[in-house]
C-alpha cells in the first residue's frame, strides 16, 4: 500500500490554481469580477495570444494601498468577508480570496494599483506565486493587472488548452457575460489590438443588450418584468415565440448581478414556450433575478457559476410567469385602428367595359374605338371621305344597315403590291 505523503505549498497551489482557473477566460472573469467589486466605473479588457501570452485588465475602482497589495496575492486573502456570519449572506462576486493566489502562481503578474487621493501608486511583479519586486510607482486611480504565460510553469494544464483563436473567443465571452450582468459599468474589450466591444454604462439594460448581442437579436426580443412578489425581482428580455434558435447559446441568466448556470431557471423560461415553440427550437433571454442575498447560496461552484435558491419553487414560478406574460402580452394586443376617412387603394370589382368615340374636328383624322367589341379598333380614315376604297365600301355596307368596325373590302380590289 502507498505511503500517504504531505504535498509542498507549491504542488497544492497547483492543484488549487486547476479548480479556479481552468482557462484564461476564467482568468478574466476573476480578474473583471474584482474589478466591479472595488467600485469600478470603468473596465478595459485587453486580450493577445488567445489570454496565456497576455491579459491586461484595468479598472478605476478604489485601488489599494501599499500594505493590502503585497498581502493581496495571499490564498485566502480578500476584502470581501470577515466571518463565518458573512458566508450567510454574499453580497459580492468574489469572497473566497483564491483567484489572485491561483493566478500569480502559473503565471508573471504585475500589479500596479492607487488609492483614490494618494499621492503615488504600488507595483508589484510576481513569478509563479512569489513576490520578486516591489516598490512605488506613478500610475492613475485604480487598478491595472497584467498576466503572462499563464501556465507557463504547469505543461500539463498548458497541453491541454485549444488554439489561441478559440481560447480568445472564450475570453471575449467571458467579459461579455460580465459586462451584460452590470449595465451600469462600461467595459471594453481588445482581443489582438481589435475592439470586439464597448458598452456605454448608462444603466440602462437594453442598450447593453443591444451593443454586446446586436441589433438582429435585440429587435426580437421583449421586455420581461414583474412585480417583485415575495421579494423575487424579474426583469430582462425573452425572444418571441417565433424566432427560436438551434440552441441556447443565446440564454443568459444573472442572479445579484452575478452570471449563473440554472437548470431551474433554464427550464421555467423554456417551459412558458412550451406551446408555443416549435420542438428542437430555443428561446434567447437575458434574465435579471434580483433576490435576497440570505436566499441564496453562491459557494456551492468552484468557478461560482452555479447556486442553490432556499425555495427553488418561488423562483421558478416567478421566472416562468414572467416571461410568459411578456410573450402573450403582443398576442393579446387589440389590432390598430384604421380610421374611416383613409382612402381605398384597392378595389374588389371589375368595372365594366364600356363604349366610347373620341373626335377631333381639328384633326384631319377622326379616330374611331369600340372597346366592346373583341377584334382591334379602326383607326385612320380620312375625314373627308377621299377616294379610298375602304371608304367607299364602308358606306355602302352601313347605308344597307351593316355595323361599323365589321368592313370587308370587296374581292374585286386589291391592294398595290410593294
Amino acid at each position: 500500500m502507498p505511503r500517504i505523503n504531505i504535498l509542498s505549498p507549491f504542488v497544492a497551489d497547483l492543484i488549487a490554481a486547476g479548480e479556479v482557473v481552468e482557462r484564461p477566460a476564467s482568468a478574466v472573469k476573476e480578474l473583471i469580477e474584482n474589478s466591479l467589486d472595488a467600485g469600478a466605473r470603468n473596465i478595459t479588457v485587453e486580450i493577445r495570444g488567445g489570454g496565456a501570452e497576455y491579459l491586461r485588465v484595468t479598472d478605476d475602482g478604489c485601488g489599494m494601498s501599499a500594505e493590502d497589495a503585497g498581502i493581496a496575492f495571499l490564498r485566502h486573502a480578500t476584502s470581501k468577508l470577515r466571518d463565518e456570519r458573512g458566508l450567510e449572506a454574499i453580497g459580492t462576486l468574489g469572497f473566497r480570496g483564491e483567484a489572485l493566489a491561483a493566478i500569480s502562481s502559473v503565471s508573471h503578474v504585475e500589479l500596479l494599483t492607487r488609492e483614490r487621493g494618494a499621492q503615488s501608486g504600488t507595483r508589484v511583479a510576481l513569478d509563479a506565486g512569489e513576490i520578486a519586486e516591489m516598490g512605488e510607482a506613478g500610475c492613475p486611480e485604480g487598478t491595472t493587472m497584467i498576466v503572462r504565460g499563464l501556465f507557463y510553469n504547469t505543461p500539463a494544464r498548458l497541453k491541454f488548452m485549444k488554439s489561441d483563436r478559440a481560447e480568445g473567443a472564450a475570453c471575449v465571452q467571458a467579459a461579455l457575460r460580465c459586462a451584460l450582468g452590470r449595465p451600469d459599468v462600461s467595459v471594453r474589450c481588445i482581443k489582438d489590438g481589435k475592439e470586439e466591444f464597448f458598452t456605454p454604462g448608462d444603466g440602462r439594460a437594453e442598450s447593453a443588450v443591444y451593443t454586446l448581442l446586436g441589433r438582429d437579436l435585440a429587435a426580437s426580443l421583449a421586455a420581461v418584468s414583474s412585480g417583485g412578489e415575495g421579494g423575487i425581482g424579474v426583469t430582462g428580455f425573452a425572444s418571441a415565440p417565433g424566432t427560436g434558435r438551434g440552441s441556447r447559446g443565446a440564454q443568459y441568466f444573472f442572479c445579484n448581478g452575478r452570471y449563473i448556470r440554472s437548470q431551474l431557471l433554464q427550464a421555467a423560461v423554456e417551459q412558458a414556450y412550451k406551446n408555443s415553440m416549435l420542438t428542437g427550437r430555443f428561446p434567447a433571454c437575458v434574465i435579471y433575478l434580483d433576490i435576497s442575498a440570505a436566499a441564496v447560496d453562491v459557494n456551492v461552484h468552484p468557478a461560482k457559476t452555479e447556486v442553490k435558491f432556499s425555495d427553488e419553487r418561488r423562483v421558478f414560478d416567478a421566472v416562468h410567469y414572467a416571461v410568459l406574460g411578456a410573450i402573450e402580452a403582443p398576442a393579446s394586443a387589440p389590432p390598430p385602428a384604421v380610421e374611416a376617412s383613409e382612402p381605398k387603394l384597392y378595389s374588389a370589382t371589375r368595372p365594366e367595359r364600356s363604349t366610347f368615340r373620341v373626335e377631333d374636328t381639328s384633326a384631319p383624322y377622326q379616330t374611331r374605338l369600340d372597346l366592346s367589341s373583341r377584334g382591334a379598333p379602326r383607326v385612320g380614315t380620312p375625314a373627308g371621305g377621299g377616294g379610298s376604297p375602304f371608304r367607299a365600301a364602308q358606306d355602302r355596307r352601313e347605308a344597307a344597315g351593316g355595323q361599323p368596325g365589321s368592313f370587308h373590302p370587296p374581292a374585286a380590289w386589291a391592294p398595290p403590291r410593294r
